[in-house]
């Protein structure tokens, strides 16, 4: 039997309401929420993970602004996507970059000891930590169906989101409602 993955990028309070938050991902949120309730499957949170050094990386040199900070609250999953992964006892990922090995690594390893049906991404940013996400999984598992769902992603901008999807596509990621 094959298994379908569900992976929520970043859904953090940093990237919805704090410091890197935006409009669009607010209003995606609640359909996130429900989305990762609902699903029939595995469901999978990466969480953007940086130290107190992160002025002194090479994204923070780039990005001046500080987030996700391990252990503040901004780093933390929205209340109500918390309570789902608690629920469900999902696993986490946490990636000190925009995409991550990690996930990979276990996807791969899933997907070798049982054919993986799909894999559909949902979150922020769409332009940066969901597309990273997809493409590694898609150049690891390309035979694996990888999906996204525009209407459960959101941009740094709608423009830059819809770049995104359209990079996803000709990089045979699937995107749905768009």
């Amino acid at each position: 039997m094959a298994r379908r993955y569900l992976i929520v990028i970043d859904m953090q309070n940093d990237f919805v309401t704090g410091t890197l938050g935006t409009a669009e991902a607010q209003g995606i949120a609640p359909a996130v929420v429900e989305a990762a309730r609902a699903f029939d499957g595995e469901v999978l949170f990466t969480l953007d993970t940086h130290g107190e050094d992160y002025p002194e990386t090479q994204e923070g040199r780039n990005l001046p602004v500080p987030h996700c900070i391990k252990g503040t609250e901004g780093w933390q999953l929205i209340p109500e996507l918390a309570d789902v992964q608690r629920e469900r006892d999902a696993r986490v990922f946490e990636k000190p970059t925009f995409g991550s090995t990690e996930l990979v690594h276990y996807l791969t390893h899933a997907n070798a000891a049982e054919p993986i049906e799909s894999i559909e991404l949902i979150g922020v940013c769409t332009d940066i930590c969901v597309v990273s996400n997809a493409l590694l999984i898609k150049a690891a598992l390309p035979e694996v169906p990888v999906s996204v769902d525009a209407r459960l992603c959101a941009g740094v901008t709608p423009d830059a989101h819809e770049a995104a999807l359209a990079t996803m596509r000709s990089c045979q990621v699937q995107v749905a409602g768009a």
